[in-house]
């Protein structure tokens, strides 16, 4: 009877162990089941995090190249034309101040002097030449042309054109006409091109520079001409401070020549 009673417990014993064994295994293969995948599924989310990243980085660095596109397709963009131009100088002082202004602007202008002025103050003519402005005839004494005057008229245009020449060496080939009367056969007969205006602030007979500057800024556009004088100082300032809001604008300021043949 003990015999059998131990050879029971020896059997129990044997087969607890045994159990315990194949569970122990059991549970080690889970962990490790569970551990391979968790490890797959964090190279998983690692790759797509990457892959995100990378996109990003993709997209960081095609914006530069858009924008670079953008800005050079801005710079090949050409800037409105307008021409500033001025009559009946040159002005001893006015006229000097004037071009010191557009000098430090970078500007160009076109001048049209009349002949009386421009003996008396041949260095500013020249000053206009060298800083590269473009000058042109008013005449000799800013005469008006009428029915009666016409062969008057045309001597003066020839003397001033002379005066000019005199100075700067070149052949003058733009005219202004005083209050712009003209006679067309004059283009023929002494191969010059009238030039006109379009816009007339009328700075003459104003001192107020803000009211002049408002009537140029306010009509200015593309190829347009404004007329000006360089003779009066209230002329000179609202000149510059039309310049400057103009730039502002994306305005280039050009000489007349530009605007009638390019």
């Amino acid at each position: 009877m003990k015999k059998l009673i131990m050879a029971i417990l020896l059997f129990d014993l044997t087969a607890g162990l045994l159990f315990l064994g194949l569970w122990e295994q059991q549970r080690q293969e889970t962990v490790s089941a569970a551990s391979i995948s968790g490890g797959a599924k964090d190279m998983q989310d690692s790759t797509e995090k990457n892959g995100k990243q990378s996109g990003n980085a993709e997209s960081s660095a095609e914006s530069p190249g858009r924008g670079s596109r953008d800005v050079a397709a801005g710079e090949m963009t050409e800037k409105k034309k307008i021409a500033l131009t001025f009559d009946d100088g040159p002005h001893p002082f006015y006229t000097a101040e004037l071009l010191d202004g557009l000098k430090e602007r970078g500007v160009t202008a076109t001048f049209f002097v009349t002949g009386a002025n421009a003996s008396l103050h041949p260095d500013v003519i020249k000053r206009m030449q060298d800083e590269g402005h473009l000058i042109g005839n008013h005449t000799y004494s800013h005469i008006q042309l009428t029915k009666k005057n016409r062969e008057t008229f045309k001597k003066e245009l020839v003397k001033t054109n002379q005066v000019i020449e005199d100075i700067t060496g070149v052949e003058v080939e733009y005219v202004r006409p005083p209050y712009g009367s003209w006679d067309k056969s004059f283009e023929e007969e002494l191969n010059m091109i009238p030039v006109l205006w379009t816009i007339d602030p009328l700075d003459w007979c104003s001192g107020n520079v803000a009211c002049i500057t408002e009537r140029v800024v306010k009509k200015a556009g593309e190829n347009e001409i404004i007329l000006m004088h360089d003779y009066y100082d209230t002329s000179v300032t609202a000149a510059l401070k039309i310049v400057d809001e103009l730039l502002e604008e994306g305005y280039e300021f050009v000489t007349v020549d530009e605007i009638l043949f390019e």
